[in-house]
């Protein structure tokens, strides 16, 4: 059993922020030239896009639990069985 959710949305971040890191390791040991301005797009871009991942994750999880209460209730399985006619 896994200790924490799997959140895509912090994944996708990551490799947005992990992407530009090597772009600029790479220019900084002078394998490439990279220029300064490419780390705007690249970060937004990669926030923009976990941003929309986090979000397709959160309507999923609710629908999941949705579906799962809703189940639940019409298994049409009493909760108790000391209720009031237990009493008579």
């Amino acid at each position: 059993m896994p200790r924490h959710e799997f959140r895509p949305g912090r994944l996708v971040a990551g490799l947005a922020l992990a992407a530009t890191a090597v772009l600029f390791a790479g220019d900084a040991a002078g394998r490439w030239d990279t220029p300064s301005l490419v780390v705007i797009p690249l970060i937004c871009g990669g926030l923009g896009v976990a941003s929309l991942v986090s979000w397709i994750d959160y309507g999923v999880r609710r629908r999941r639990r949705r579906t799962r209460s809703a189940s639940a209730e019409s298994s049409g399985v009493p909760a108790s069985t000391s209720g009031s006619q237990a009493i008579k």
